[in-house]
Parts: structure tokens; C-alpha cells; sequence
């Protein structure tokens, strides 16, 4: 006899304890319609049919014996008490198995307040770094008309390729000045004039009193502005470019004072400054004298 067979299951009834409360008469009726089924008869075409019906007959044989089952229902008790231990002992494995694991990670796991430490000096350190960088843009951004200053007032302004410092492109540079020093120009106000023609990079205030710098972000808006801007009639501005234009720049169609104004470079660009400046005077006197706006 195989021990391994459950002959209640072979006969189709329910095995275990279920199937100790069976009678004889359930059992017989079971066996019956499981041999019409299984009859050699009615499978010839399966070659395993007469093994499979024999065993079903040997199965009936040992439930229909009343101490031959008994033994088996005792076997049946005794393969279930080892089938829950085994799983009892399998849980008990599987959950200390997972106990072990758990507190392997939670030993190896990052501690949450060191991890949030880190994250806070992760972020201060960018922001210290952002903040540099901004704090590098806007002083650069200077640097270059506080160089041509420099240079202006007679100061260490030059080029140097020891230290790699590139001065701003002076042909966007506008040197700019008034007559009425005690009402004269903030550098906001010359920003807010100068900025209707492009977007003013910087606006150096000069020591002298009534002049300045002004850096615009384009070589042509600087030009636009320098043949634009006036400033107050009450007091005007006389605007010239920083760098006059050389010959090969003059446009070819240009106006008689505008192509005297940019041609002149050397002692002929100063005279030509100083004249100006006494037209402005002249202007001005008149302008007081017939409350009258001066005509330049």
C-alpha cells in the first residue's frame, strides 16, 4: 500500500476529518460512480485507464475495512500534525528570517536627522555659491566703466595682458556734460534720458562736477542717443561719443556738423568741444535774456 495515496480523495469524498465522518453507504455510492467513470470499458483509448481503476478498487477496499481505515485515518491526523508544524516552523523561519533583515537595514539605514543635516548644508552651500556667483555678475558689470574712469581721471585703467583685464568697448561709451552744475543730472535721470534708445549698461558721475559716463549696450545705441538726446532746454546736455568715429565708420550719407563732429580725433576734436560748449553758454544767456528756448 503507497502511504503517500489519500484514498478518500481517490473516490472523490472530502479527506481529513471530513472524511473520517463518512459512512459506509456514502463511501460505497461514491465508489460506484467513480468506477463508471473510470471503467477500462469506457476509456480504451488511455492506456493508464485499467491502473487508474484498480487503484480506485484497492482505495474502496481499505475505507470499506473498518479497522484498515481506521489505521488510515490515523495516519491521515498524524501526516496533518506534521504538515502544521512544519508550517509553524516555516512562519516562525520566515518571520525571523524577516526580523533579522529588518534590523540589519535599520542598522545600516542613514540616521533621518543626520540625513536632514546634510540636506540643509547641501542647500545652504548652493545658495552661498548662487549668491556669489550674482554678487561676481553685478560687480563685473561695473568694473569695466570704472576702468575707463580711471583712465579718464588719469588713474591704472589700461589693458594688461599679465592680468587678462579686457576695458569695455569705449565706442559705447558717451561722455556727457552740462553747463548748470547746481541743477544739474543725477545718474538716474541721465538712465531714465539715455534708456529711450537702448538699454544703459552703466553711468559713471565724474569728479567734475557736470559730466559723466554713460555706457549704453550697443555701439548703435550709442550713436542713436548721441544725436538724439538733449536733455532739459533749461539746461541742456551736450552728448559726444567717448571714442571719435574713424573715417572708414562715417556713413556716407550723414550731415554736414555730424560728419565735422566724428571726424575729429586729436586738438581738432577739442577745439571742436570747446566751441560747443561755448554755443551752449551763448544759448543759455540768451535764452534768460528773452525767456526764449535757446536755439542750438
Amino acid at each position: 500500500m503507497d502511504i503517500d495515496v489519500d484514498h478518500y480523495s481517490i473516490l472523490g469524498l472530502p479527506t481529513g476529518e471530513d472524511g473520517a465522518k463518512l459512512t459506509e453507504k456514502e463511501i460505497s455510492k461514491a465508489y460506484k460512480v467513480k468506477a463508471l467513470e473510470l471503467h477500462p470499458d469506457k476509456n480504451r483509448g488511455d492506456p493508464k485507464a485499467h491502473d487508474k481503476f484498480q487503484r480506485l478498487k484497492s482505495s474502496y477496499e481499505i475505507l470499506k475495512d473498518e479497522k484498515a481505515r481506521k489505521l488510515f485515518d490515523d495516519l491521515l491526523k498524524v501526516k496533518l500534525e506534521q504538515q502544521r508544524r512544519h508550517s509553524e516552523r516555516d512562519a516562525k523561519k520566515r518571520k525571523m528570517v524577516s526580523d533579522l533583515e529588518e534590523g540589519e537595514r535599520a542598522a545600516f539605514a542613514p540616521d533621518p536627522a543626520a540625513r536632514e543635516r546634510e540636506k540643509e548644508e547641501r542647500i545652504l552651500k548652493e545658495l552661498k555659491e548662487q549668491v556669489a556667483r550674482v554678487r561676481a555678475m553685478h560687480a563685473n558689470k561695473g568694473k569695466t566703466a570704472a576702468s575707463v574712469l580711471k583712465t579718464e581721471m588719469g588713474g591704472v585703467g589700461k589693458e594688461s595682458a599679465n592680468t587678462g583685464e579686457e576695458l569695455v568697448d569705449k565706442k559705447r561709451i558717451l561722455k556727457v556734460s552740462w553747463l548748470k552744475v547746481g541743477e544739474g543730472y543725477t545718474a538716474e535721470r541721465l538712465r531714465e534720458l539715455f534708456s529711450k534708445f537702448g538699454d544703459v549698461e552703466d553711468v559713471v558721475m565724474k569728479k567734475k562736477r557736470g559730466s559723466a559716463l554713460v555706457v549704453m549696450a550697443s555701439r548703435d545705441a550709442a550713436v542713436a542717443a548721441t544725436g538724439t538726446v538733449s536733455g532739459d532746454l533749461s539746461n541742456p546736455l551736450q552728448v559726444l561719443p567717448y571714442l571719435p568715429a574713424t573715417a572708414a565708420e562715417v556713413p556716407t550719407v550723414q550731415r554736414p556738423a555730424e560728419a565735422e563732429r566724428i571726424n575729429l580725433v586729436g586738438a581738432g576734436y577739442k577745439a571742436f568741444e570747446d566751441s560747443v560748449l561755448e554755443k551752449l553758454r551763448k544759448a543759455a544767456e540768451q535764452q534768460k535774456k528773452r525767456n526764449l528756448p535757446a536755439s542750438l
